[in-house]
Order: structure tokens, then C-alpha cells, then sequence
């Protein structure tokens, strides 16, 4: 009797590294690199300035608004966007000490306000009842609005930003001429005030919007009348349009905005004032072609030729 046979076992082992816990190390290993990133983000918050604090709470707390007051931009220039308000602190401080240095607008500056928006550096002109930089009625600047504006300038020029010009007035009726009110004054002021500070060497493309609002926009709402209503506002908006600056020298002068004129038409006799741009000197005519030299004389022969026909005959 042959003996039963016996059943093959075969044990087959999975390979693999870990074991049970397969990929879970990684996991962990995630979770230590992000904790860490929490540290230092809270290493660098604790070292950063309160503006960049406040920057920070502020965007968590309201992404669409109050984040745009600091931070970076997508092309990584966050240090010159932390350093704006900064640096229109000092020149607020500077466009101060500049102003009470002259014995001429020391007495003014109780008149002229300087702040710090989230705009950018507003810088105010405020009138008292008796006009302080405009002439009572008119756009035509005093000597004391002159050298106001032209010190203004002087700094404002050197600088990268772009500039906002706004003419304000009160709620007092100018007068009965339907075609000319507190709009058309309140952007004629405006733009006298701009066309000086180009004349004294702000850039064209500096300026990039001037504003007349009449009395819509009144500083003292309780009082429509009150004289500070009247004012011209300059702001210096935060940021800049990267153009080097481009200094030109020109004439400091205050003259009211005079009626379009030709190009090139002689200045008013009432103001005195030259034009604002010469006419441009008349091209040269078009030389025409040249006659050839032997044309008279080929002219005059054809002529000879003709008369010497009798009428009706042959030659």
C-alpha cells in the first residue's frame, strides 16, 4: 500500500518598505514642515513694525478692503509699498518746515492743512474771508498764492507721484451770468494753480486730473457759506508712474485763465500776459520742378516759325 501524498504548501510574502504603516510618514512629515511655517511667519510678525500688523489684521478681517493700505505687490516691490506712508510723513514734515522757515507764509499757515489719507498726502489752501490766494471772485492768483504754490512745486517736482488738483468754493451764489457760476470758477482756480506749478517745473504728465466741485463737496457742512469752503486741495497720490523726473525751468506766474486764443495771436492787452504756446513757423513751400534752361528758346523759335506762315497756306 503506496503511502498518501502530501499537499504542497507555498507561502508567498509581500514586499514593501514600512510594512503596515505604508506611506503614513509622510503625512506627518507634512505636518511638521507646515508648523513650521506657522513659526515663522509668527517670528517675522512679532519683529515687523504695527503698521505691518495692522496691515495683516486688517486683511483677514476684511480682504477686499483695508488690505490694499500695505503689503506687497505681485512684483515684489512690498519694502517701497510698507515705506509709503513713511515717506510721505516726512515730506509733510518737510513742506511744514519749509512754509514756517518763510516769514511770508508763516502768518498763512494756520490757513494751509496738510494730512495723510489713505490717498496719499493731501495739502489744503484755505481762504478767509477776505481771499488769501485767489483774488475775491476770480481765478487770478495773489502774490501770497504764487509763492505758495511755486515752494510747493519745488518739492513736488522732484518726486515720482502723480498729483490731483481740486478747486472747491461756498454755497454762495457767484453771480446772475447764467453761463459762468461756482463750477467754472472752481475749475478755473484749479487750473491756474496748475498751470503755475508747470511753469515752475512740475511735469505735464504729473498732473493727472483736475477737478472743479463748486460747492459739492464743502468742508464745513453745518456752515455752506463759511470761507474755508473756498479752497484749493493738491494731492499727492501714494505711488508713482516710475518716470524720472524732468525739470524744466520756467516763469513763475499767476495770471487768470485767459479766453482761447489762436495759435500764435498777440497776448491780451488787458493782462499783458504772452502767449501760451508760439505758432508754429509756416513749412516751406514745395519747391516746384525745375523749367529746363532751352524751354524760352525753344518757345520763341515755334513762334517765329508760325508767324512767318501766311494764313491758310503751306510751307
Amino acid at each position: 500500500m503506496t503511502a498518501k501524498a502530501q499537499p504542497i504548501i507555498v507561502i508567498k510574502k509581500k514586499g514593501g518598505h514600512g510594512g503596515h504603516l505604508g506611506g503614513a510618514w509622510k503625512v506627518a512629515y507634512a505636518d511638521f514642515v507646515t508648523a513650521m511655517m506657522a513659526l515663522f511667519i509668527v517670528l517675522w510678525l512679532m519683529g515687523s513694525s504695527e503698521k505691518v500688523k495692522k496691515a495683516v489684521a486688517g486683511y483677514f478681517n476684511d480682504p477686499k478692503g483695508t488690505a490694499a493700505l500695505l503689503g506687497t505687490t505681485m512684483s515684489g516691490t512690498g519694502e517701497a509699498v510698507t515705506l509709503a506712508d513713511e515717506s510721505m510723513q516726512r515730506l509733510k514734515e518737510k513742506l511744514e518746515e519749509e512754509i514756517k522757515a518763510k516769514k511770508e507764509l508763516e502768518k498763512l499757515s494756520k490757513q494751509i492743512e496738510i494730512t495723510i489719507t489713505g490717498e496719499g498726502l493731501r495739502i489744503e489752501l484755505l481762504e478767509d474771508k477776505n481771499g488769501t490766494f485767489y483774488q475775491s471772485g476770480s481765478a487770478r492768483l495773489s502774490d501770497s498764492g504764487q509763492e505758495l504754490l511755486a515752494l510747493l512745486a519745488g518739492e513736488l517736482k522732484t518726486l515720482p507721484n502723480s498729483l490731483l488738483i481740486e478747486g472747491h468754493t461756498d454755497a454762495t451764489k457767484y453771480s446772475n451770468d447764467a453761463n459762468y457760476g461756482n463750477w467754472e470758477l472752481s475749475a478755473d482756480r484749479a487750473n491756474s494753480a496748475r498751470r503755475l506749478m508747470q511753469q515752475d517745473g512740475v511735469r505735464s504728465d504729473q498732473v493727472t486730473q483736475v477737478r472743479g466741485y463748486a460747492d459739492q463737496l464743502l468742508r464745513v457742512k453745518n456752515d455752506p457759506s463759511d470761507p474755508s469752503n473756498r479752497r484749493i486741495s493738491i494731492l499727492v497720490k501714494t505711488g508713482g508712474n516710475g518716470a524720472a523726473p524732468k525739470i524744466t525751468q520756467g516763469k513763475v506766474v499767476g495770471d487768470a485763465p485767459s479766453p482761447p486764443r489762436a495759435p500764435g495771436a498777440a497776448a491780451d492787452a488787458k493782462d499783458g500776459s504772452a502767449p501760451a504756446a508760439a505758432a508754429p513757423a509756416p513749412s516751406p513751400a514745395k519747391p516746384s520742378p525745375a523749367i529746363p534752361a532751352a524751354a524760352p528758346a525753344a518757345k520763341s523759335e515755334l513762334l517765329g516759325k508760325l508767324t512767318a506762315v501766311p494764313p491758310g497756306r503751306k510751307k
